[in-house]
């Protein structure tokens, strides 16, 4: 057998215009179809289980680079490498050479803090989703030779198995809604589109054939799919030519991977780290020379410009998004909510428009077919029996729909379908068209042995559109007006009461065909419609009304019909008002449809890419959307939604897709979703508004004891031991509660509303610095008594900093209207007493600190209480002003 895995393209990026198939790809694709089975040891029958054993040890897991497990060790460098930890590790190897070895000791322990902090919570996060995330297998449809004869063989010969249990030479059948599993070589195909956007950025499907080609292009290679794509319609079997990182798919992995845009949480994030490092590239040199020319000594200088350097540092900054994201994430867990993307949590909180399908999130997705009904409204067998041939035979995906008809099981014997009827082609579904055919030959000895019969079931105006006759118990005869007039009446009736309809019409061509296209769906024969049931979900209502309590509006994209679509959404307490249909929104530019759709609830008869239109118009008004769907139809709007979540029951694609999969498809699991989501923008906003408010305060009283003081405010070890107590305090952050204030409405990130927050509250914390200074020197003398000074204010700028968090966590009277969580007050607690203790113990002494005299604490008490008040009147003054 040829080992293929050294076959993979080099070239890492998507369909750049240099990108040549390798020989071994063009010579598959021009050999026939048996000779390149034969080339890799398989045959039309599969490969048996010891084969299949043996190519798995040599070819390993199909499994792309990006899914492996990453190791503890890979865990910990992913949460050590970003800008911040680097500064901080430079700042620790400076502190080292210049000869200040506690310095660099200290620095080295805060970023190891951070790092170990918010690698144990996101591997927990991490191991809780795994276990999840095995509860929802992606699967290859394979066939697989049996050992030795079955009697009676199976029915379907192909097989469900694990997508990563493929190895080449497998054969597999595709069908809509189905990845493309590895990359393959066709060996029959019918109405073959794929969509191979993830590979070539090209968004129209493109078709594929069975019979040998050649081309230089592989992504132009007519019998040859690739992992990373997926059916958009139609039916085909292929053979496994590659799998795992030896795929294009596997080649291109990680930058595809890598391809997601920054979220405006991303860019705040980014926003807020760069502003900091601005700061500090100012702040930093202007303490060297002031502290330089004014105390004569560069050496000290520079390592205390050095430590202000690691003060003004939000070193925690990676550590409390992470931990909050890890924690939301098990949080969802404990739900049965799988998170595929950490920062898709945050994006629940700032979302403020729920795009959902219909069936099985409004409704119960238990679809009953209930009437079958021929043109004048009376039950009719023959209906029913064509519409259980067509959903029989049809080899594509079977939706909801097709599994009601084929519930019917006492129409299989009836119709004989084990040896009365055989299958000789099909015209698959597509989402233009919306309806698929089948051809049946009738075998036997009565008097329609051996006829063909197209059985075409579809929407009930696109049935129409292609029929000019009637059937009603035996006798046909001309549609006309009247007879559209009456159906249409017949089915608005049928929608009225919460039905479903399907028309179900047929056509008898003549035995002498042996393949049919779209072009065969003409002239057919109406026989009647189906009619199915799907009641609405108990628990939709509250799921609405609770979403909207929190400021989040569901909006409903479906391509159902508006009447049944009307009823369910007033059944669930949805107020559907205006509708708009796919039709109206093709006429519409993408600045109208964005007008329109800020006012339109409900959206029906959709196409995917109008699903998709919809969700980009609700983005240019400037609205964070999520969008919930299962079907292939709905992959385009979940790649275009900020929150794409799908269920484990999807079409792989869907899935694919999604960045939140639900174990259980419920409306109320999302509304604790975006509670949760904005609990944790609500504690990472905590930390950043502390942050910058701080450091921007610390700036003016770092600057201004530099200029007057004759010694240094804080010796550099002291500066580093302030920050490393500060830091501990605020590792607890994530666990902090929320108001219920906060959460009433969605959350989204406002880089100049924290600037403005910084402007204001920062100066504070500088005027009872400068207070600090005045008792310091003129009522305790520390102007010849250094000491003294540096064990006053660091005491005074640890218990403000520690005091700060639980002032900035609420827009109420902290401490009274509400209160921190447990962890948050302990913390807290602990790095105040510690800072209390530290001037009258030995490790005191070798940071240099003295004994305060006893006077110090009734008056730092008061500076406390003063600088409390101030601050909350301030803050509650700038909520009023501009929101929390």
């Amino acid at each position: 057998m040829n080992d293929l895995r050294g076959a993979a393209s080099p070239h890492q990026s998507p369909r750049p215009p240099h990108v040549k198939a390798d020989a071994a790809l063009l010579e598959f694709s021009s050999l026939a179809a048996d000779v390149v089975c034969a080339r890799l040891s398989s045959s039309a029958e599969g490969l048996t289980a010891d084969e299949v054993a043996v190519r798995l040890k040599k070819f390993g897991p199909n499994r792309v680079t990006r899914e492996r497990k990453l190791t503890i060790f890979e865990e910990i460098w992913q949460r050590a490498r970003n800008p911040l930890n680097a500064l901080l590790g430079t700042l620790a190897v400076v502190s080292y050479f210049l000869g200040d070895v506690r310095a660099a000791v200290v620095i080295g322990f805060m970023v190891v803090l951070a790092i170990f902090t918010a690698f144990i919570q996101e591997h927990r996060s991490n191991e809780a989703a795994a276990r999840l995330r095995a509860m929802v297998h992606t699967t290859a449809s394979a066939l697989r030779k049996a050992s030795a004869p079955q009697q009676p063989p199976p029915e379907d010969p192909f097989a469900e198995i694990p997508m990563e249990q493929l190895v080449p030479g497998d054969i597999v059948r595709l069908s809509a809604g189905d990845m493309i599993p590895a990359d393959l070589r066709l060996l029959t195909a019918k109405d073959l589109f794929i969509n191979q956007s993830a590979l070539t950025g090209e968004a129209m499907p493109v078709e594929r054939f069975a019979g040998a080609g050649a081309g230089g292009d592989p992504f132009d290679l007519p019998n040859i799919c690739f992992m990373g794509a997926n059916v958009v319609s139609g039916y085909a079997t292929g053979l496994v030519l590659r799998t795992g990182g030896a795929t294009f798919f596997g080649a291109l992995a990680d930058e595809i991977a890598g391809r997601r845009a920054p979220t405006a949480f991303d860019l705040g994030i980014d926003k807020f780290t760069w502003l900091m490092v601005r700061f500090i590239a100012v702040m930093a040199p202007a303490v060297f020379l002031i502290n330089g020319l004014t105390k004569h000594d560069w050496l000290e200088a520079l390592l205390f410009a050095v430590a202000v350097a690691v003060g003004l540092t939000p070193e925690m900054l990676p550590m409390i998004v992470t931990v909050n994201l890890a924690k939301g994430a098990m949080a969802m867990a404990r739900e049965k909510v799988i998170v595929k993307r950490l920062h898709a949590i945050q994006n629940f909180g700032a979302m403020d428009v729920l795009c959902t399908d219909k069936t099985g999130t409004l409704t119960q997705d238990r679809i009953i077919l209930k009437r079958h009904l021929d043109i004048h409204g009376n039950d009719s067998e023959k209906v029913l029996q064509y519409a259980y041939l067509n959903s029989h035979f049809q080899s594509g995906l079977r939706n909801l729909l097709d599994r009601a008809v084929l519930d019917h099981v006492d129409m299989r014997e009836k119709l004989g379908i084990d040896g009365g009827c055989k299958k000789l082609d099909e015209i698959p579904f597509d989402f233009t068209r919306r309806r698929l055919s089948v051809v049946v030959e009738r075998q036997g000895a009565d008097k329609d042995a051996g006829k063909h019969i197209l059985i075409c079931k579809g929407a009930v105006e696109e049935i129409f559109a292609v029929s000019n006759r009637y059937e009603v118990d035996g006798e046909t005869g001309p549609l006309d007006p009247s007879h559209l007039e009456t159906a249409q009446k017949e089915t608005i009736e049928l929608n009225a009461d919460g039905f479903r309809v399907v028309a179900v019409a047929y056509k008898e061509m003549a035995p002498s065909r042996t393949t049919y296209s779209i072009a065969d769906e003409s002239g057919l024969t109406l026989l009647g419609y189906i009619a199915f049931l799907d009641p609405p979900k108990e628990s939709a209502r509250e799921a609405i009304a609770a979403l909207a309590d929190r400021g989040v509006k569901v909006k409903v994209l479906t391509g159902d019909n508006e009447i049944i679509t009307r009823k369910i959404c007033r059944e669930v307490g949805l107020d559907p008002g205006e509708i708009l249909s796919g039709a109206a929104i093709d006429r519409l530019s993408d600045p109208d449809l964005a007008e329109v759709a800020g006012h339109t609830c409900v959206f029906v008869k959709l196409t995917p890419a109008q699903k998709e239109r919809v969700i980009q118009a609700h983005h240019a008004r400037g609205h964070v959307v999520g969008f919930l769907g299962d079907g292939i139809n709905d992959s385009p709007a979940l790649k275009a939604a900020d929150v794409g979540i799908s269920v484990d029951t999807a079409v792989d694609i869907a899935k694919e897709s999604a960045d939140i999969i639900l174990l259980e498809k419920n409306l109320l699991v999302l509304q604790k979703g975006v509670i949760e989501g904005r609990k944790i923008f609500a504690n990472i906003v905590k930390y950043i508004k502390m942050g910058a408010s701080s450091n921007f305060g610390n700036m003016f009283s770092v600057l201004g004891a530099s200029i007057f003081l004759p010694f240094l405010p804080m010796a550099p070890i002291q500066v580093l031991t302030n920050n490393l107590l500060y830091d501990f305090s605020q590792t607890t952050i994530p666990t902090d509660n929320v108001d219920e204030e906060y959460l009433v409405a969605p959350r989204r990130w406002e880089i100049g509303n924290i600037v403005k927050f910084m402007l204001f509250i920062g100066p504070i914390s500088s005027i009872f610095d400068y207070v600090t200074y005045g008792m310091m020197l003129f009522v305790f003398g520390a102007w010849t008594n250094p000491a003294l000074f540096q064990t006053g204010w660091f005491v005074e700028s640890l218990l403000t900093q520690t005091l700060i968090i639980h002032i900035i966590r609420t827009s109420k009277i902290p401490f009274i209207e509400s209160h921190a969580s447990p962890a948050l007050l302990a913390t807290s607690l602990i790095i105040c007493v510690v800072g209390i203790w530290l001037p009258y113990s030995w490790l005191g002494a070798l940071l240099g600190f003295t004994p305060l005299p006893g006077l110090y604490w009734p008056l730092v008490a008061l500076i406390l209480l003063c600088y409390a008040v101030l601050t909350h009147l301030v803050k509650a003054w700038f909520v009023r002003k501009w929101g929390i």
